[in-house]
């Protein structure tokens, strides 16, 4: 699938993929130690549920009735997004109480100024509600994690890719809009403007379109 009318729908968030790096060795050229080990461990990327049900913490003592809008991957420089997960998370939620908007994000380790470790709230701003191409949506519609429904694109996206080698993938967000029956992944190899796209159900895990 190419670009079309289900792109705007969704959230876009560009990922700059690391290339591939040899075996783990330590400064010294020799191999890991134990705490060295775990420490490169507690490095790897997560999936989006593992860090939207650490945000989503935060987001609840923030507002009980919140709902997500979007949630996009992000990139700390030198760790590798890889296989549907990612260094860094970013989940919008929106609270129809408050009628306000609050961005949270988490993050394996700090970089500063764009990340704390751990969980970081926004201020809030000001939110009228969702619309059509941008509703919330519920936690119990997310059954689909990204690392699952990388696979499901990724196999959609082979043919494209064999004839576009070395396009990397820049893309993953997850969105809902009134076009689909529930929350919907979007992963994009290349540009929005000679890329490919996909999109996969967050609730059923099958791809959607074409």
């Amino acid at each position: 699938m190419h670009r079309g009318q289900y792109k705007a729908a969704l959230v876009v968030v560009v990922l700059s993929l690391a290339g591939c790096s040899g075996p783990s060795t330590s400064p010294t050229g020799g191999a890991k130690t134990a705490p060295e080990k775990e420490a490169a461990a507690a490095l790897a990327p997560v999936t989006a549920k593992t860090a939207f049900w650490e945000i989503y913490k935060s987001s609840y003592k923030w507002a009980p009735d919140s709902l997500p809008l979007s949630i996009e991957a992000k990139t700390i420089p030198g760790i590798q997004n890889e296989g549907g997960k990612a260094a860094a998370w970013e989940v919008n939620f929106g609270s129809f109480r408050k009628m306000e908007a609050r961005k949270f994000t988490y993050a394996i380790t700090a970089h500063p100024p764009d990340f704390v470790k751990g969980v970081a709230v926004g201020g809030p701003i000001p939110w009228h509600g969702p619309v059509k191409d941008a509703l919330t949506f519920q936690s119990t519609e997310f059954l689909v994690d990204s690392d699952v429904a990388y696979k499901t694109a990724l196999e959609k996206a082979q043919p494209w890719l064999k004839d576009h080698p070395g396009k990397e993938l820049t893309t993953i967000s997850l969105g809902a809009a009134s076009r689909f029956p529930g929350p919907v992944w979007y992963f994009l190899w290349g540009n929005t403007k000679s890329g490919y796209f996909t999109l996969i159900s967050a609730n059923s895990g099958k791809p959607l379109g074409k």
